[in-house]
């Protein structure tokens, strides 16, 4: 596969991508031009415009079509872009797995769920199970939150992103709670749920990563919320106290830490700070992570040359390791 996160000026293609976005435009005296961004599971690429009289080069290059590109690697204001030299050519939609032109995470899901079951089995809090297995003793949700990514665009957009970022946040979140002689067990569920209304918040389809029509009208949070009020009504009455199934809630409603970033109310306990800055480490680490591994931000200098959108800031490569 074609590793769109180095490419070297003057390297020349031919490989199948995935169309992952198109836009047409006109000039200023009207005549019509495309651009498009095409991708594999290694990242992605946007193409030079491609001027009214090749347009018929990219017909049927839609959003979701899967293309042979044939071009060399050229740059325009610092920022690697693919000049085609031939028509591309439409596969057929049956002749590919779409899915293996998305981003994937590395790591075996198979090593991450036996993570997940282990701390199931390793609750001494018989209620705390029963909220973690309302969840994860479910096989549909399990194929469906493996597949889900962690965002659309930005941290753990990967096929395997939402696990991937669940376990890390637990990870953090039970060593910070050691050090902080809070409720371990109780860190880890939340962080194990905090995140469940992206699997119905977000779509995984030809067109990649994006947002499911109630994603787009009540977000993951509200989402989340909702299909954990759900799974607890199914439970026997008393199985809860009506405390205990608001402080459920408060870790899926509080995450996002404020009412700026999306949360519907400030984290209010320990564990529930506790989770929020959490998220934060896996999101935040995760952005420096992926920009640093790009060769796009990087020119002959070891800093970026912009401040890249998902850090907002220059990063540093280190030069040489401390072997």
């Amino acid at each position: 596969m074609l590793d769109l996160s180095h490419l070297e000026l003057g390297a020349r293609i031919q490989h199948e991508l995935l169309v992952l976005d198109r836009t047409d435009k006109e000039t200023r005296d009207g005549k019509p031009f495309a651009r498009l961004t095409l991708g594999n599971a290694s990242g992605r690429v946007e193409t030079a415009p491609i001027w009214t009289e090749q347009l018929s080069w990219a017909a049927g290059a839609v959003r979701g079509a899967v293309v042979q590109a044939i071009g060399t690697i050229g740059e325009y204001a610092g920022k690697r872009q693919l000049s085609l030299t031939a028509p591309l050519r439409v596969l057929p939609r049956d002749s590919a797995h779409i899915e293996s032109f998305l981003p994937h995470i590395t790591r075996k899901t198979e090593e991450l769920w036996n993570w997940v079951d282990q701390q199931r089995v390793a609750l001494t809090s018989a209620k705390l199970r029963v909220a973690l297995d309302l969840f994860f003793a479910d096989d549909a949700f399990r194929q469906d939150f493996e597949r889900a990514p962690g965002s659309t665009t930005g941290h753990h957009a990967q096929v395997g992103g939402l696990l991937l970022h669940s376990i890390e946040v637990a990870n953090i979140a039970q060593g910070i709670a050691r050090t902080m002689r809070a409720n371990v067990e109780l860190v880890t569920v939340a962080a194990l749920l905090h995140d469940i209304g992206k699997v119905e918040s977000y779509s995984v389809s030809a067109a990649g990563f994006g947002h499911t029509t109630s994603g787009h009208l009540l977000g993951h949070v509200v989402l989340g919320t909702l299909m954990l009020d759900r799974r607890l009504r199914m439970l026997p009455a008393g199985t809860f106290s009506e405390a205990e199934e608001l402080e459920l809630q408060h870790f899926l409603q509080s995450h996002h830490g404020s009412l700026e970033f999306g949360a519907a109310v400030p984290p209010m306990t320990i564990e529930a700070e506790i989770l929020h800055w959490a998220d934060q480490a896996s999101a935040k680490a995760a952005d420096v992570t992926d920009t640093l591994a790009n060769d796009e931000h990087f020119g002959d200098d070891a800093f970026t040359q912009r401040r890249p959108w998902p850090v907002q800031k220059r990063l540093w490569r280190r030069p040489r390791g401390w072997e």
